[in-house]
């Protein structure tokens, strides 16, 4: 793992967004960059928070865009200009409303599933030739539209859910680092079983 790669998180800049479903990106990115020891900072010519981690011995971007999810792919676009980072180097983690909560789908190339911020990566980098992984959020319940239900806040019992779902994120872009694309999606991608997950209580002790 000679190359530098790449991970981004997409998301929405801002207070008024954190913990939302549609910010389940920049919480991956936050997990691995607790996990990696890195420290973010404010990359104005990247028009991102950008942390650079050391990996068995390879050179991660961590990548979270402040553009706003439907301009992502300015940002994707101006670290991969700056850094030469090839698109096969690259892995984009978004929300999925058409995903189970917790299910994880990674997958080499496809289009954007009309998901703006891939369509806006995509766009930028002039390729779908892109590895991406797409966390569910599940679907809105009926009486709700799409985007209310994406940009609202996680439930109590979703964030318990999200921390898991995280945790498995987590080892899956490891596996991806050391083994290869194939090898986490055979092993990680599917839906997560919640029936084993911590309390409140079992947290707070």
């Amino acid at each position: 793992m000679n190359e530098a790669h790449l991970i981004i998180g997409l998301g929405n800049p801002g207070a008024k967004y954190e913990g939302t479903r549609h910010n389940v990106g920049f919480l991956a990115l936050d997990r691995l960059a607790e996990q990696w020891g890195g420290t973010w900072s404010e990359e104005k010519f990247f028009k991102a928070r950008m942390s650079r981690v050391t990996v068995r011995q390879g050179n991660i971007h961590l990548c979270q865009p402040q553009t706003y999810m439907n301009l992502s792919g300015e940002s994707v676009g101006a670290v991969c200009d700056y850094f030469r980072i090839a698109a096969r180097k690259i892995l984009v983690i978004v929300d999925d409303a058409e995903l189970a909560f917790g299910q994880l789908r990674m997958r080499a190339g496809g289009s954007s599933g009309g998901h703006n911020g891939l369509g806006s990566v995509e766009q930028c980098l002039a390729t779908e030739d892109y590895l991406r992984l797409r966390i569910g959020v599940g679907r809105p319940p009926e009486e709700a539209g799409m985007a209310g239900y994406v940009l609202g806040k996680l439930s109590p019992e979703e964030l318990l859910n999200m921390a898991q779902t995280l945790e498995v994120v987590l080892q899956q872009c490891e596996c991806w680092l050391q083994h290869g694309a194939a090898s986490a999606m055979n092993e990680f991608n599917g839906k997560l079983d919640f029936s084993d997950k911590k309390t409140d209580k079992d947290i707070i002790e």
